[in-house]
């Protein structure tokens, strides 16, 4: 068991850093917990526990460097932590083959997205306002839907989502941060309340997630905006083909 935590604690940094980054840290985490013999429920409790507690580590990071009131993220959070209940409910009611339909539909556009948009702002750049108006507003709660029901790829949309609205890529690394902490929170007591956890697992991949997020909030400001674009559309691509894979 000492070794299969250990594995876990190594490639959990790993997935955590890169999540971080563009998102898609469950195409590691969970595949290898299934490998390993841990249940999905179990799973994908122990991803939102883990998750939940490396974004909060984020949030603490971001609030000390903050560059929009606090209103405005506790907006953010307010809204993850609605989506992120409504989506662990909704995905113990759906198939698990309508899940995978609505992440590919849901990545496919994301994908596009990316594509389309060819110049984003960098770290120098001015970013526009963060007060976000009109119904585009209220997006993150979708993304808090799905990142509590499903998960791969919820970071990636959250990034494009505030790349979009004007925000440079460091701030939206960092504002993805924000609402998945919410979203896994509140998706995380859902699951707990179902009894699939076990804490020696759980903690452990917690421990990787804190270490991951950090070091990855610290290493995206040296990252380029055409390295930057270049992992996104990778982890897109790669999200895409695991969900074809599954429904094959």
């Amino acid at each position: 068991m000492t070794s299969t935590l250990l594995l876990m604690f190594f490639l959990g940094i790993g997935a955590s850093f890169l999540g971080t980054l563009a998102g898609g840290g469950g195409l590691i985490t969970l595949p290898v917990m299934l490998f390993l013999g841990i249940p999905i429920q179990t799973g994908i409790a122990t991803n939102k526990f883990a998750s939940g507690l490396g974004s909060f580590s984020s949030v603490l990071y971001t609030l000390r460097r903050k560059k929009a009131s606090n209103q405005f993220y506790l907006f953010l959070i307010g809204l993850s932590l609605v989506g992120g209940a409504i989506g662990a409910l909704v995905t113990s009611m759906l198939p698990e083959k309508l899940m995978n339909i609505v992440a590919l539909i849901l990545l496919v556009f994301a994908l596009g997205l990316t594509l389309k948009k060819k110049k984003w702002a960098n770290e120098q750049q001015q970013s526009q306002s963060m007060r976000i108006k009109g119904w585009k507003r209220f997006l993150p709660l979708g993304i808090g839907i799905y990142d509590g029901g499903f998960g791969p790829g919820s970071s990636t949309f959250a990034i494009i989502y505030f790349l979009e609205q004007g925000q440079n890529y460091i701030e939206s690394v960092q504002l993805a941060r924000v609402l998945n902490f919410g979203s896994c929170l509140s998706a995380f007591i859902i699951f707990y309340i179902t009894g699939h956890f076990k804490w020696e697992v759980a903690l452990t991949m917690a421990a990787a997630s804190i270490i991951g997020n950090q070091v990855g909030l610290r290493v995206a400001k040296f990252i380029s905006i055409k390295l930057a674009r270049t992992i996104l559309l990778s982890v897109s691509c790669l999200l895409i083909l695991q969900i074809v894979v599954n429904m094959i």
